[in-house]
Protein backbone atom coordinates (compact mmCIF):
# COMPACT_ATOMS: atom_id res chain seq x y z
CA UNK A 1 0.00 0.00 0.00
CA UNK A 2 1.27 3.56 -0.68
CA UNK A 3 0.82 6.67 1.47
CA UNK A 4 0.06 10.12 -0.05
CA UNK A 5 -0.42 13.17 1.72
CA UNK A 6 -1.75 16.57 0.72
CA UNK A 7 0.36 19.06 -0.22
CA UNK A 8 -0.70 21.56 2.36
CA UNK A 9 0.52 25.37 2.46
CA UNK A 10 -0.32 28.83 2.70
CA UNK A 11 1.82 30.47 0.31
CA UNK A 12 3.35 29.06 -2.71
CA UNK A 13 6.90 30.25 -1.22
CA UNK A 14 5.91 27.36 1.61
CA UNK A 15 5.86 24.64 -1.24
CA UNK A 16 9.36 23.57 -1.67
CA UNK A 17 10.25 23.01 2.11
CA UNK A 18 6.58 21.16 2.69
CA UNK A 19 7.06 19.02 -0.45
CA UNK A 20 10.81 17.86 0.94
CA UNK A 21 9.33 17.27 4.71
CA UNK A 22 7.09 14.53 2.52
CA UNK A 23 9.73 12.82 0.93
CA UNK A 24 11.76 12.61 3.82
CA UNK A 25 8.55 11.25 6.17
CA UNK A 26 8.52 8.47 3.84
CA UNK A 27 5.27 9.38 1.60
CA UNK A 28 5.17 7.93 -2.01
CA UNK A 29 3.25 10.82 -3.22
CA UNK A 30 1.83 13.84 -2.31
CA UNK A 31 -1.73 16.07 -4.13
CA UNK A 32 -2.74 19.30 -4.54
CA UNK A 33 -6.66 20.30 -5.36
CA UNK A 34 -9.09 23.14 -6.52
CA UNK A 35 -9.08 25.25 -3.71
CA UNK A 36 -7.73 28.81 -2.74
CA UNK A 37 -4.94 28.00 -4.76
CA UNK A 38 -4.90 27.02 -8.45
CA UNK A 39 -3.94 23.18 -8.48
CA UNK A 40 -1.26 22.78 -11.04
CA UNK A 41 1.64 25.58 -9.95
CA UNK A 42 2.31 24.06 -6.00
CA UNK A 43 3.50 21.15 -8.29
CA UNK A 44 5.92 22.25 -10.25
CA UNK A 45 7.64 23.87 -6.90
CA UNK A 46 7.38 20.25 -5.78
CA UNK A 47 8.57 18.51 -8.52
CA UNK A 48 11.81 20.78 -8.66
CA UNK A 49 12.53 20.34 -4.76
CA UNK A 50 11.79 16.51 -4.72
CA UNK A 51 13.53 13.45 -6.17
CA UNK A 52 10.96 10.39 -5.58
CA UNK A 53 7.51 12.20 -4.45
CA UNK A 54 4.79 11.21 -7.10
CA UNK A 55 2.31 14.07 -7.86
CA UNK A 56 -0.61 14.50 -8.87
CA UNK A 57 -4.30 16.73 -8.59
CA UNK A 58 -6.95 15.35 -6.45
CA UNK A 59 -8.10 17.29 -8.03
CA UNK A 60 -8.68 19.74 -11.02
CA UNK A 61 -11.79 20.98 -12.00
CA UNK A 62 -12.34 19.08 -15.23
CA UNK A 63 -14.81 21.21 -16.68
CA UNK A 64 -13.35 24.68 -15.66
CA UNK A 65 -10.59 24.38 -18.66
CA UNK A 66 -10.90 22.75 -22.25
CA UNK A 67 -8.65 19.08 -23.14
CA UNK A 68 -6.09 21.24 -25.13
CA UNK A 69 -4.82 23.31 -21.64
CA UNK A 70 -4.93 20.25 -19.68
CA UNK A 71 -2.84 18.44 -21.64
CA UNK A 72 0.08 21.04 -22.20
CA UNK A 73 -0.45 21.89 -18.48
CA UNK A 74 0.16 17.87 -17.30
CA UNK A 75 2.87 17.43 -20.09
CA UNK A 76 5.03 20.17 -19.11
CA UNK A 77 4.55 19.26 -15.36
CA UNK A 78 5.55 15.60 -16.04
CA UNK A 79 8.58 17.11 -17.80
CA UNK A 80 9.43 19.17 -15.02
CA UNK A 81 9.07 16.61 -12.81
CA UNK A 82 11.02 13.97 -14.42
CA UNK A 83 8.21 11.04 -15.12
CA UNK A 84 6.40 11.69 -12.06
CA UNK A 85 3.55 13.65 -12.76
CA UNK A 86 -0.42 12.38 -12.93
CA UNK A 87 -3.28 14.33 -14.13
CA UNK A 88 -6.34 13.62 -11.64
CA UNK A 89 -9.87 15.08 -13.06
CA UNK A 90 -13.16 15.68 -11.46
CA UNK A 91 -16.18 17.69 -12.60
CA UNK A 92 -17.31 19.19 -9.29
CA UNK A 93 -21.21 20.29 -9.06
CA UNK A 94 -23.51 22.12 -12.01
CA UNK A 95 -23.46 25.53 -9.83
CA UNK A 96 -19.52 25.88 -9.76
CA UNK A 97 -18.94 24.64 -12.85
CA UNK A 98 -21.54 27.53 -14.71
CA UNK A 99 -21.24 30.06 -12.02
CA UNK A 100 -17.76 29.62 -10.54
CA UNK A 101 -16.02 29.05 -13.72
CA UNK A 102 -18.65 30.26 -16.69
CA UNK A 103 -18.13 27.36 -17.95
CA UNK A 104 -20.77 24.76 -20.23
CA UNK A 105 -22.14 21.95 -18.20
CA UNK A 106 -23.94 18.93 -19.78
CA UNK A 107 -24.24 15.40 -19.31
CA UNK A 108 -21.06 15.32 -17.24
CA UNK A 109 -20.51 11.59 -17.63
CA UNK A 110 -19.97 11.49 -21.25
CA UNK A 111 -18.27 14.93 -21.08
CA UNK A 112 -15.61 13.63 -18.62
CA UNK A 113 -15.27 10.08 -20.62
CA UNK A 114 -14.44 12.52 -24.28
CA UNK A 115 -12.63 15.01 -22.20
CA UNK A 116 -10.06 11.99 -21.16
CA UNK A 117 -10.15 10.79 -24.77
CA UNK A 118 -8.99 13.93 -26.42
CA UNK A 119 -6.19 14.63 -23.97
CA UNK A 120 -4.86 11.23 -24.96
CA UNK A 121 -5.11 12.00 -28.63
CA UNK A 122 -3.22 15.29 -28.29
CA UNK A 123 -0.64 13.36 -26.52
CA UNK A 124 -0.47 11.12 -28.90
CA UNK A 125 -0.41 13.62 -31.41
CA UNK A 126 3.30 14.89 -29.87
CA UNK A 127 4.58 12.13 -28.20
CA UNK A 128 4.08 9.43 -30.82
CA UNK A 129 3.57 11.99 -34.01
CA UNK A 130 -0.06 10.97 -34.88
CA UNK A 131 -2.23 13.16 -36.68
CA UNK A 132 -4.31 15.06 -34.64
CA UNK A 133 -7.87 14.68 -35.75
CA UNK A 134 -10.47 14.25 -32.23
CA UNK A 135 -13.82 15.20 -33.38
CA UNK A 136 -16.13 14.27 -30.42
CA UNK A 137 -19.65 16.05 -29.61
CA UNK A 138 -17.99 18.24 -26.92
CA UNK A 139 -14.62 18.71 -28.26
CA UNK A 140 -13.06 19.22 -31.67
CA UNK A 141 -9.12 19.32 -31.72
CA UNK A 142 -8.18 19.41 -35.14
CA UNK A 143 -4.91 21.54 -35.60
CA UNK A 144 -1.87 21.30 -34.65
CA UNK A 145 1.24 22.85 -36.53
CA UNK A 146 5.31 22.39 -35.12
CA UNK A 147 5.39 25.95 -33.61
CA UNK A 148 2.47 24.34 -30.50
CA UNK A 149 3.90 20.69 -30.63
CA UNK A 150 6.48 20.01 -27.35
CA UNK A 151 7.63 17.12 -29.23
CA UNK A 152 8.07 13.21 -27.95
CA UNK A 153 8.63 13.35 -23.87
CA UNK A 154 10.94 11.46 -22.31
CA UNK A 155 9.38 10.48 -19.68
CA UNK A 156 6.75 8.79 -21.53
CA UNK A 157 2.68 10.06 -21.02
CA UNK A 158 1.35 11.18 -17.65
CA UNK A 159 -1.21 9.40 -16.02
CA UNK A 160 -4.88 10.18 -15.86
CA UNK A 161 -6.74 9.47 -12.49
CA UNK A 162 -10.22 9.93 -12.62
CA UNK A 163 -12.13 11.19 -8.86
CA UNK A 164 -16.24 9.61 -8.63
CA UNK A 165 -18.56 8.46 -6.41
CA UNK A 166 -21.98 7.25 -8.37
CA UNK A 167 -21.93 3.99 -10.31
CA UNK A 168 -21.57 5.98 -14.34
CA UNK A 169 -19.05 8.30 -13.84
CA UNK A 170 -17.24 5.40 -11.87
CA UNK A 171 -17.28 2.98 -14.65
CA UNK A 172 -16.21 5.40 -17.05
CA UNK A 173 -12.77 5.59 -15.04
CA UNK A 174 -12.85 1.78 -15.19
CA UNK A 175 -12.99 2.47 -18.83
CA UNK A 176 -10.44 5.27 -19.79
CA UNK A 177 -8.48 5.85 -16.37
CA UNK A 178 -5.03 4.86 -15.14
CA UNK A 179 -6.72 5.43 -11.83
CA UNK A 180 -9.47 6.31 -9.61
CA UNK A 181 -10.08 8.73 -6.59
CA UNK A 182 -12.31 7.46 -4.87
CA UNK A 183 -14.05 10.36 -2.68
CA UNK A 184 -13.43 10.57 0.97
CA UNK A 185 -17.17 10.23 1.88
CA UNK A 186 -16.76 6.13 0.99
CA UNK A 187 -16.92 3.31 2.99
CA UNK A 188 -15.99 -0.36 3.02
CA UNK A 189 -19.36 -1.60 2.16
CA UNK A 190 -19.67 0.96 -0.40
CA UNK A 191 -16.44 0.50 -2.26
CA UNK A 192 -17.25 -3.60 -2.12
CA UNK A 193 -20.61 -3.57 -3.33
CA UNK A 194 -20.85 -0.62 -5.57
CA UNK A 195 -17.51 1.10 -6.71
CA UNK A 196 -15.60 -2.33 -7.56
CA UNK A 197 -18.17 -3.61 -9.28
CA UNK A 198 -18.42 -0.27 -11.29
CA UNK A 199 -14.77 -0.14 -12.11
CA UNK A 200 -15.04 -3.73 -12.98
CA UNK A 201 -17.89 -2.90 -15.96
CA UNK A 202 -15.53 -0.19 -17.29
CA UNK A 203 -12.22 -2.05 -17.13
CA UNK A 204 -14.11 -5.06 -19.31
CA UNK A 205 -15.58 -2.35 -21.59
CA UNK A 206 -11.63 -1.56 -22.57
CA UNK A 207 -10.10 -5.07 -22.23
CA UNK A 208 -8.54 -4.32 -19.01
CA UNK A 209 -8.31 -5.70 -15.45
CA UNK A 210 -7.97 -4.44 -12.06
CA UNK A 211 -4.17 -4.62 -12.44
CA UNK A 212 -4.24 -2.08 -14.92
CA UNK A 213 -6.31 0.54 -12.39
CA UNK A 214 -4.45 2.25 -9.50
CA UNK A 215 -7.53 3.33 -6.72
CA UNK A 216 -6.26 6.08 -4.21
CA UNK A 217 -8.71 6.78 -1.40
CA UNK A 218 -7.90 9.78 1.18
CA UNK A 219 -8.75 7.87 4.29
CA UNK A 220 -10.89 9.73 6.95
CA UNK A 221 -9.08 9.13 10.06
CA UNK A 222 -7.41 10.73 13.62
CA UNK A 223 -5.32 9.27 15.94
CA UNK A 224 -4.99 10.08 19.53
CA UNK A 225 -3.76 9.58 23.21
CA UNK A 226 -6.30 10.26 25.83
CA UNK A 227 -10.18 10.25 26.02
CA UNK A 228 -10.21 14.00 25.71
CA UNK A 229 -8.08 13.92 22.26
CA UNK A 230 -10.40 10.84 21.37
CA UNK A 231 -13.49 13.31 21.40
CA UNK A 232 -12.23 16.40 20.13
CA UNK A 233 -10.79 13.77 16.69
CA UNK A 234 -14.76 12.52 16.59
CA UNK A 235 -16.37 15.49 16.79
CA UNK A 236 -13.75 16.98 14.10
CA UNK A 237 -14.57 13.80 11.62
CA UNK A 238 -18.18 14.07 12.46
CA UNK A 239 -18.04 18.06 11.14
CA UNK A 240 -16.00 16.87 7.87
CA UNK A 241 -19.21 13.62 7.43
CA UNK A 242 -22.15 15.96 8.19
CA UNK A 243 -20.59 18.18 5.47
CA UNK A 244 -20.42 15.81 3.06
CA UNK A 245 -23.48 14.20 3.67
CA UNK A 246 -25.63 17.34 3.16
CA UNK A 247 -24.46 16.45 -0.82
CA UNK A 248 -27.22 15.33 -3.02
CA UNK A 249 -25.03 13.41 -5.30
CA UNK A 250 -23.46 11.52 -2.07
CA UNK A 251 -27.06 10.26 -0.90
CA UNK A 252 -26.14 6.85 -2.52
CA UNK A 253 -23.24 5.69 -0.01
CA UNK A 254 -25.75 6.48 2.96
CA UNK A 255 -28.19 4.53 0.82
CA UNK A 256 -25.84 1.57 0.99
CA UNK A 257 -26.26 1.67 4.52
CA UNK A 258 -30.02 2.63 5.43
CA UNK A 259 -29.43 6.17 5.84
CA UNK A 260 -30.96 7.48 3.03
CA UNK A 261 -32.96 10.10 4.75
CA UNK A 262 -30.09 11.47 6.56
CA UNK A 263 -28.84 13.80 3.29
CA UNK A 264 -31.89 15.46 2.59
CA UNK A 265 -32.00 16.39 6.66
CA UNK A 266 -28.39 17.45 6.63
CA UNK A 267 -29.08 19.40 3.05
CA UNK A 268 -31.58 21.38 4.64
CA UNK A 269 -29.82 22.33 7.60
CA UNK A 270 -26.56 23.27 5.27
CA UNK A 271 -29.09 25.97 3.12
CA UNK A 272 -29.82 27.46 7.23
CA UNK A 273 -26.11 27.68 8.00
CA UNK A 274 -26.71 25.19 10.67
CA UNK A 275 -23.66 23.50 10.84
CA UNK A 276 -23.41 22.70 14.79
CA UNK A 277 -27.41 20.88 13.90
CA UNK A 278 -26.01 18.91 10.79
CA UNK A 279 -23.12 17.80 13.66
CA UNK A 280 -25.69 16.59 15.90
CA UNK A 281 -27.24 14.41 13.21
CA UNK A 282 -24.35 12.42 12.65
CA UNK A 283 -24.72 9.61 14.72
CA UNK A 284 -21.40 7.57 16.33
CA UNK A 285 -22.21 4.58 14.02
CA UNK A 286 -22.46 6.80 11.48
CA UNK A 287 -18.76 8.20 12.08
CA UNK A 288 -17.58 4.94 12.75
CA UNK A 289 -18.76 3.43 9.26
CA UNK A 290 -16.67 6.65 7.73
CA UNK A 291 -13.52 6.79 9.83
CA UNK A 292 -11.21 5.32 11.26
CA UNK A 293 -9.83 6.81 14.78
CA UNK A 294 -7.66 4.94 17.18
CA UNK A 295 -4.11 5.79 18.44
CA UNK A 296 -1.33 6.36 16.66
CA UNK A 297 0.55 2.64 17.32
CA UNK A 298 -2.91 1.16 15.86
CA UNK A 299 -4.13 3.13 13.39
CA UNK A 300 -2.20 1.42 10.66
CA UNK A 301 -3.23 -2.06 11.20
CA UNK A 302 -6.43 -0.33 11.38
CA UNK A 303 -6.74 1.32 8.04
CA UNK A 304 -5.12 -1.57 6.28
CA UNK A 305 -7.00 -3.55 8.21
CA UNK A 306 -10.36 -2.05 6.86
CA UNK A 307 -8.80 -1.02 3.29
CA UNK A 308 -6.23 -3.22 2.59
CA UNK A 309 -7.87 -5.20 -0.29
CA UNK A 310 -9.70 -2.37 -1.65
CA UNK A 311 -7.32 0.36 -2.41
CA UNK A 312 -3.91 0.79 -3.32
CA UNK A 313 -2.87 3.76 -1.89
CA UNK A 314 -4.26 5.85 0.49
CA UNK A 315 -3.59 9.59 2.08
CA UNK A 316 -4.29 10.77 5.47
CA UNK A 317 -3.47 13.39 7.75
CA UNK A 318 -3.59 12.49 11.47
CA UNK A 319 -2.08 15.53 13.06
CA UNK A 320 0.72 12.92 14.69
CA UNK A 321 3.78 14.78 15.40
CA UNK A 322 6.00 12.09 14.05
CA UNK A 323 4.23 10.61 11.39
CA UNK A 324 7.12 8.79 9.68
CA UNK A 325 7.12 5.52 11.45
CA UNK A 326 2.91 5.66 10.99
CA UNK A 327 3.66 6.01 7.04
CA UNK A 328 6.62 3.27 7.04
CA UNK A 329 3.90 0.68 8.63
CA UNK A 330 1.57 1.30 6.47
CA UNK A 331 3.21 1.16 3.79
CA UNK A 332 4.45 -2.26 5.19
Amino acid sequence: MKVDAALAFNALSDVPAVARRLEAAGYDGAYTFEGPHDPFFPLLLAGEHTERLELYTAVAIGFARNPMTLAGIAYDLHLASRGRFALGLGTQIRPHVERRFSMPWSRPVERMREMVLAIRAIWSCWHERTKLDFRGEFYTHTLMTPFFDPGPSPFGLPRILLAGVGPRMTEVAGEVADGFLVHPFTTPKYLREATHPALERGLARSGRTRRDLEIAFPVMAGAFTNDEERTRVRDALRSRVAFYGSTPAYRPVLEAHGWGDLQPELNALSKRGEWAAMSALVTDEVVDEFCVVAPPDALPDAIRGRYGDLVDRVSLDVGVADVAPLVARLRG
